[in-house]
């Protein structure tokens, strides 16, 4: 036997492929057993396909063709060519690749758009988790303002715009027992970038002030309701603009709101 002549006519490909017949697969599986050279060769057509599957798994449709244009190429040499015309078993082992090819291409296409539409569909499912835990974190933290503000016990203190801007209005309701100042901003106007609002505790005679906290996040706070540490006895509540980051003492040309505690 011509065992280049075996190997080139595409039979061994077939065999690989279960495309023969059961006593043409046994005829060759009679080969194999008397010829080396041609169990070796189905090893490695098998290991060959086992590359071009595993290379359609990380998204490499480019080493795919590539890897079975070397092998019909390596194929197509080896082949006289004088026997071309009348070769019909290698073109149908060629043809055998290239189906198998296509269908690794098309099984490839679908998996990469079902990952997509799976990718795409956990997208929407994280933000909408994300808008849903928002809106119950708001409904929440509403609700509690809401008894608070409520409360016949919280002091509410008005807070008048000052020269710097007359329209800007801001309350505190100062929980005395809890030491906490709750302070409603939504009538101040936005900081400019770099700076921020700073809230002070204010005893009168003499005008002494004391930081309780800077409205941090202004632009992102919705309610723009803000809790703050008050363990002061407070007189009276200044809200001033100052640098990002407050400042030690208020910068009194930019007091924009001030009020006193009703005795």
């Amino acid at each position: 036997m011509d065992i280049n002549k075996y190997i080139a006519s595409g039979i061994l490909e077939l065999y690989v492929y279960g495309a023969l017949s059961e006593s043409e697969s046994a005829d060759v599986t009679r080969t194999l057993k008397e010829y080396p050279e041609v169990r070796v060769e189905v090893e490695e057509i098998e290991k060959a396909l086992l590359t071009l599957s595993s290379a359609a798994a990380p998204y490499d449709p480019e080493f795919l063709l590539h890897s079975l244009k070397e092998k019909l190429s390596r194929r197509n040499k080896v082949v006289d060519l004088t026997q071309k015309r009348n070769n019909w078993p290698a073109y149908i082992g060629w043809a055998a690749s290239i189906l198998f090819l296509i269908g690794l291409f098309i099984q490839f296409n679908e998996n990469r758009e079902l990952r997509q539409s799976l990718q795409a569909l956990q997208t929407e499912k994280i933000q909408m988790e994300t808008e849903i835990s928002e809106a119950r974190n708001n409904s929440q933290k509403a609700q509690q303002l809401l008894s608070v503000l409520r409360d016949k016990n919280i002091l509410k203190v008005p807070l008048q715009g000052q020269s710097i801007a007359p329209d800007a209005y801001a309350t505190a309701y100062w929980d005395k027992e809890k030491n906490i100042t709750y302070i409603d901003a939504k009538d101040l106007p936005l900081p400019p970038r770099g700076m921020v609002y700073q809230v002070w505790s204010l005893k009168m005679d003499p005008l002494t002030p004391s930081s309780i906290g800077l409205l941090d996040k202004f632009e992102d706070d919705e309610n723009k309701i803000f809790q703050l540490e008050n363990i002061n006895i407070s007189e009276g509540f200044g809200i001033t603009l100052e640098p990002e980051g407050g400042s030690e003492t208020p910068t009194m040309e930019q007091l924009y709101a001030l009020g006193t505690v009703s005795s």
